[in-house]
């Protein structure tokens, strides 16, 4: 990932949902692991979004999805 900005940010996470993460993920690392989960999420609602909006003239501005 070529981010030029990162943001570090301390969270408390379930061991055994970190552990099954990290079986499903091909990620070296915890970090890793949650950065494509996070971007995995962000995803599927953008594409829920889009779905919602299928066919409507009016699109959403940005932020208000």
């Amino acid at each position: 990932m070529a981010e030029s900005f990162m943001k570090r940010t301390t969270v408390t996470l379930p061991r055994d949902l970190v552990n099954d993460l990290m079986e499903v993920t091909p990620a070296k690392n915890k970090t890793q692991a949650v950065i494509a989960a996070v971007h995995e999420f962000v995803k599927r609602k953008k594409v829920e979004t889009l779905k919602r909006f299928a066919g409507h003239r009016r699109w959403p501005k940005k932020g208000n999805a």
